[in-house]
């Protein structure tokens, strides 16, 4: 490991090359639950650097680990206890240029979402990918990230134009570009979205943008019952249409989580109870508003008395207050189900009409046979996709028992998969937490693919996920 370490200080210099236990720490624990030991860190300034890394460390044969902002949640940018991975991180990569012709942006893959969003808001753009976290954009590109507003503006895989990537064994490839309509081939790019780093290394992206909303208007709606939930969505696609850009779903366990850990947040529902479900919607127009045309606020305030009045058995109540405050809330629920007690978090994602159903079995199964265990659920109902959380208390057997744990964690997803046709990860990717789901229920025959497609990139081992 002595001649690797003093190539890859020839490469980058020595001050980036990093060895020290204290220094390593913060790349080595996840935002989670997640630790490991690195052999060392290695912070590249640019393609040709990272290119370096990976090519010296293929032919060392030792496994590298990339590494953003280090938010993800399945111990996809951490390395595991051995101490032999070198964690690559991209954090220096943070060039930006905008294309104002093009409607789109081109930036180093360790820029931070909060950072890019900054510099675009005075061209009156934004890359319309919300989430509670602040990643970076390789990491949200290695994850396929969704969040909040997929409902309008899909995932990052449909807001990629281009990639500059570094293969396995160190060769640098360009795939796609700033030209929006190109059926030359297949569209190569994609293999690297959604893929956890393991056939490539992405360093820059263009990305599409879009223009800032000019005007916003939230509610917090009640359901009538759990199987109203989905006929007042399609009720508001069909009133709103693209106006409509987040629906999203909240249990009770979670809003009551989210206040006791964030003091200074309103309660909406006070000084009645919270709601045993609620969903927070939104609606958004990018064109300012003409002169005599209706507010955003009272059209959604008219269009849902209306389907109150024509369709009464959907809804018990709309709460209406600024947008800031409602997603003040939405986006506490993650930090605030973490602090509850031992989380035990899936990332789900189902067709949208088994949704409602699998937390309803799931509710029902998990009270009868472990009603010490709180689910506190939230998620993006609209596109599917669910945060199925449980919370058990720090000193209860589930805070100890790895066994019981995984017993649970099997269960859940068994069911999900097997019983509701739904996703094991819905937008979370493979990371070490979910290699045992993907290895159980993925097809062998595209297992074959991708190891054909890795042993023509060099057939060496990056990322802590395995696709083969």
């Amino acid at each position: 490991m002595t001649a690797l370490l003093d190539a890859l200080r020839g490469a980058l210099g020595a001050e980036f090359v990093i060895e020290n236990p204290a220094d390593r720490e913060r790349y080595e624990h996840g935002a989670r639950y997640d630790k490991g030991q690195c052999l060392a860190v290695l912070r590249p300034a640019d393609t040709a650097e990272v290119a370096a890394c990976l090519r010296l460390a293929a032919e060392s044969g030792v496994r590298i680990i990339p590494q953003g902002a280090n938010t993800g949640l399945v111990g996809g940018s951490t390395p595991d206890g051995a101490g032999q991975d070198l964690v690559l991180s991209l954090e220096r990569l943070k060039s930006f240029a905008f294309d104002i012709d093009n409607g789109a942006v081109r930036v180093g893959a360790g820029l931070l979402l909060s950072d890019l969003n900054a510099r675009l808001e005075p061209e009156g753009m934004v890359f319309p990918i919300d989430l509670s976290a602040d990643p970076s954009i390789g990491g949200m590109i290695a994850t396929n990230t969704g969040g909040a507003r997929f409902l309008r503006h899909g995932d990052v895989r449909a807001n990629v134009l281009g990639l500059t990537a570094v293969l396995p064994d160190g060769r640098v490839v360009r795939l796609g570009g700033g030209v929006r309509k190109n059926n030359t081939g297949p569209d190569w790019k994609h293999l690297l979205i959604g893929t956890s780093g393991a056939f490539g290394v992405v360093t820059e992206a263009e990305l599409r943008v879009s223009a800032l909303p000019r005007e916003t208007a939230v509610a917090l709606l009640v359901p009538a019952a759990p199987e109203a939930v989905l006929p007042v969505l399609r009720a508001m696609e069909r009133r709103f249409g693209p106006m409509l850009s987040a629906f999203e779903g909240m249990s009770s366990g979670a809003v009551e989580a989210a206040l006791a850990h964030v003091p200074a947040l309103r309660n909406p529902f006070s000084p009645d109870p919270i709601p045993d479900y609620a969903m927070l919607v939104e609606i958004a127009r990018t064109m300012p508003a003409l002169e005599g045309e209706v507010p955003l606020e009272d059209l959604l305030q008219s269009g849902l008395a209306a389907l109150m009045e024509e369709e009464p058995d959907l809804l018990l109540d709309a709460r209406f207050g600024p947008p800031e405050r409602g997603w003040a809330l939405r986006h506490a629920l993650s930090e605030g189900v973490k602090a509850a007690g031992k989380l035990i978090a899936f990332d789900l994602g189902f067709r949208r009409g088994q949704t409602m159903p699998f937390r309803l079995h799931m509710q029902r199964e998990l009270a009868r046979l472990h009603p010490e265990i709180r689910v506190c659920d939230f998620g993006h109902f609209g596109d599917g996709g669910l945060h199925f959380n449980l919370v058990v208390p720090f000193g209860s057997r589930w805070a100890s028992d790895e066994a019981a744990e995984k017993a649970l964690r099997d269960r859940v997803i068994a069911v999900a998969v097997e019983e509701f046709g739904g996703s094991f990860s819905a937008e979370h990717a493979i990371g070490r937490r979910n290699q045992a789901y993907f290895d159980a229920y993925s097809d062998p025959r595209l297992k074959a693919w991708s190891a054909a497609i890795l042993q023509t990139s060099g057939d060496t081992r990056i990322g802590a996920a395995r696709f083969d």
